[in-house]
């Protein structure tokens, strides 16, 4: 065979390779084998406008980390997906959105805030492994309630959210709610395990717990 028809014939099957599995990438996370997929993106779409809805409660592996927001979630989300595969009954063809809440603790720049970085996990696990977590980290299982919530979607890089965070909270206020507790992030798409990708086409969903004016036992918590 010719060297051009050898090369042509290589290239089509590249090409044909990234046609099929492009939004699919098989790591070695935890010591497993595991195969990712890009999340359906289309899903979330209708979440660029703020919405009421109810979510059920979510049992999550949950990893704590004190400091500032982006150091700490680093941090905190390395030592939950080293750890994640490893769980007795989770999948091996996916992966869970990650989320963190906020509750600041101290006043100023976020310097000393404490996040809590989760993976929602089987509502049949009782327990993790016993894992040693460096850097002042701490794991533990929890339930996090839910009930009624505020939701909105904001895409691009996380340190442009405010504009959207003050969409959804000037939402909540014009239906009658306030916010209830936590400032809460779901990153449905954002880095990857291989690359820091664009972070203009990072979604990620952010919601309030709220309840009815007269009715909420707190005042609104800012992110």
């Amino acid at each position: 065979m010719a060297t051009g028809t050898r090369q042509k014939g290589r290239a089509m099957r590249r090409k044909l390779l990234w046609g099929t599995l492009g939004a699919v990438f098989v790591a070695l996370v935890g010591g497993a084998v595991v195969i990712v997929r890009d999340p359906d993106l289309s899903a979330y779409e209708p979440f660029r406008e703020p919405k009421l809805l109810t979510l059920p409660d979510q049992r999550v592996l949950v990893v704590e980390s004190t400091g500032v927001p982006a150091e700490a979630a680093g941090k905190a989300f390395a030592a939950l997906f080293g750890l994640y595969f490893k769980l007795p009954g989770v999948s091996r063809w996916s992966m869970p959105a990650p989320r963190a809440r906020w509750p600041q603790i101290g006043s100023g720049e976020p310097v000393n805030w404490l996040g809590r970085f989760a993976l929602p996990v089987p509502e049949t696990l009782a327990d993790v492994p016993s894992s040693a977590l460096e850097g002042g980290l701490t794991l533990k299982l929890d339930t996090w309630h839910y009930g009624e919530v505020a939701q909105i979607l904001h895409v691009g890089p996380y340190d442009q959210e405010t504009p959207t965070i003050q969409r959804l909270q000037a939402f909540i206020a014009a239906q009658g709610y306030q916010v209830a507790g936590e400032h809460e992030e779901e990153y449905v798409y954002g880095p990857g395990m291989f690359c820091k990708g664009d972070p203009a086409s990072y979604y990620t969903l952010i919601r309030y717990p709220i309840a009815k004016r007269e009715a909420a036992g707190s005042l609104p918590v800012e992110p």
